[in-house]
């Protein structure tokens, strides 16, 4: 077994489990991925986002602690977002016995957005006109799509599809697969009771609010779906819960608690933000975040996170919702 190890990218959590913290191109700049181990091998949870920077933390990680191509027995993805699941398939590469373990519902995103997005593509042209995006912001949010979706290959060949409430063994503990819905659709996390431990995925996160977006292919009510899953989280017994970005989350009832106040707030900007004459998700958008310095990436986001919030209030009947010259539009009710 592995002696505890710090390094600028590579930290013992717990035992057994080591975090690597890799880089990314974008304002949120790190993913945390993490290496469990036992007496059958090393699991890989998440695999950063294919970039040559990327891919040194891994050789960076593998050599700190001594773990060589045919010790990954597994490779596990909370969810299809490329952060989470970009270098899945270099990795089984590089260990070509580790199937790539994953939600059904990630298999499908990965086939719909990443591996033939020509549906998705026209979907998501659609998605951006109806929002209110200007015609050159769409084209430049489509070409940075592109770029990301070079990142994210190749994609993971020999892939074991896992279900809710499956218990998966990973660092000599047994994990109950918990699905976690809002983030992504397809996200699935894991909880160890008898330690009290939950690799949290991008559920719960503690610097910043995870981003609950309505996106194409999204099932409807991303946000209530959301909250629910919060309520489930909050009845679990955890110690601390090892997430998808920034810190350890020492107090995870506190957090979702802080989580849902940020979530009524962010309802009630909304609201205030949909003009008496009515308005579209970008112009909402525009009025409740920062857009200054903001990059096509994260306006892409911050439109998905308002469309997000709007449908909410149009299913708690505060707001309505129209369709004008290929717009959505959003009136109060």
């Amino acid at each position: 077994m592995p002696k505890p190890v710090q390094t600028a990218l590579v930290t013992s959590v717990a035992q057994a489990i080591y975090q690597v913290r890799l880089p990314l191109p974008f304002a949120l700049n790190s993913v945390n991925c993490y290496l469990l181990v036992d007496e059958a091998g090393w699991t890989i949870l998440d695999t950063g986002l294919g970039t040559s920077l990327g891919r040194a933390g891994w050789q960076e990680a593998f050599q700190s602690l001594g773990i060589g191509p045919q010790d990954v027995r597994q490779i596990v993805l909370t969810h299809g977002h490329p952060d989470h699941y970009g270098m899945s398939g270099w990795l089984q590469q590089r260990s070509p016995q580790a199937p790539v373990l994953m939600t059904r519902e990630t298999d499908w995103f990965s086939r719909y957005v990443w591996r033939d997005p020509t549906q998705w593509q026209g979907e998501m042209r659609d998605y951006l006109a109806r929002s209110g995006l200007p015609p050159e912001m769409e084209a430049k949010i489509l070409e940075d799509m592109a770029v990301m979706r070079a990142r994210v290959q190749p994609p993971p060949e020999q892939v074991i599809l896992l279900e809710p409430g499956q218990i998966l063994e990973m660092g000599g503990r047994r994990f109950r697969a918990i699905k976690a819905e809002g983030h992504s659709d397809d996200q699935i996390i894991f909880h160890d009771p008898e330690e009290r431990l939950l690799l949290a995925g991008d559920q719960v996160l503690m610097r910043i609010t995870p981003n609950i977006g309505l996106w194409p292919g999204t099932r409807p009510q991303p946000l209530a779906r959301y909250l629910a899953s919060l309520q489930e989280l909050a009845q679990l017994e955890v110690r601390v819960a090892l997430p998808g970005h920034g810190r350890l989350i020492q107090d995870l009832a506190g957090r979702i608690q802080e989580l849902e106040a940020h979530h009524r707030q962010r309802l009630a900007e909304m609201f205030q933000a949909v003009a008496q004459e009515g308005s579209n998700a970008y112009q909402v958008s525009r009025r409740v975040f920062a857009y200054d310095h903001f990059s096509t990436h994260e306006i892409r986001f911050a439109v998905a996170e308002t469309l997000a919030h709007l449908e909410h209030l149009v299913a708690e009947g505060a707001l309505a919702r129209e369709t004008e010259k290929g717009r959505w539009i959003y009136r109060p009710a």
